[in-house]
């Protein structure tokens, strides 16, 4: 892979992993309601479930998604229907978790799990294999795309759990809180609008 193709790479990685999207969304929610430590299995979740997806669409299922359009018809609605459910679940949420010992942040294995389902993660792992991969090494290339999004990926998604720390003092009020987390479960249901279109 040429030097300024790699590059490229690297700001595709960077700017699609760093955007808003239900990922990014949950991760600042965990991080206010959680802290940045409680958080990390999440965001290693992400990078983890992400990887393994792009390795996956490398390997065939992206051509088998577009040779089978329903496929992606079902992943969409199931993620859309995990996202409802989740946004629920944040805006449902009314104090942070020292003092409900309820609640807790999504796991490694939930979290990893969900790239499956999330459609964004999807076009974002078809788009790369398609755009970053070369013919002519094809291997080599699939896993310097899924080196590349693995580099990247951890530390854009880690920057949004690091800012909800940041904004934990100012949520202690839990009147603050409740209309946070509302106002993230209304973003994360109107992050699904494009996906579903």
């Amino acid at each position: 892979m040429a030097l300024d193709v790699f590059l490229t790479l690297l700001l595709f990685a960077f700017v699609t992993s760093i955007t808003p999207g239900p990922n990014n969304l949950m991760l600042l929610t965990s991080g206010v309601n959680f802290g940045f430590r409680r958080s990390i299995p999440h965001m290693f979740g992400i990078g983890s479930g992400f990887f393994t997806l792009l390795i996956g669409v490398g390997c065939g299922l992206g051509a088998l998604i577009e040779a089978m359009p329903v496929l992606y018809t079902v992943l969409k609605f199931a993620g859309g229907a995990y996202l409802l459910y989740l946004a629920y679940k944040i805006a449902m949420s009314r104090s942070i978790s020292n003092v409900d010992s309820r609640a807790r942040p999504m796991t490694f294995v939930e979290a990893a799990a969900f790239q499956w389902i999330n459609p964004k993660a999807w076009v974002m792992a078809v788009t790369a294999m398609a755009t970053y991969t070369s013919p002519d090494a094809y291997f080599t290339t699939m896993m310097i795309v899924g080196i590349a999004f693995a580099v990247v990926n951890i530390p854009s998604v880690s920057s949004w759990a690091a800012f909800g720390q940041i904004m934990r003092g100012w949520l202690a009020d839990p009147v603050r809180l409740k209309w946070f987390n509302i106002i993230m479960a209304v973003l994360l249901v109107a992050s699904l609008w494009p996906m579903l279109k």
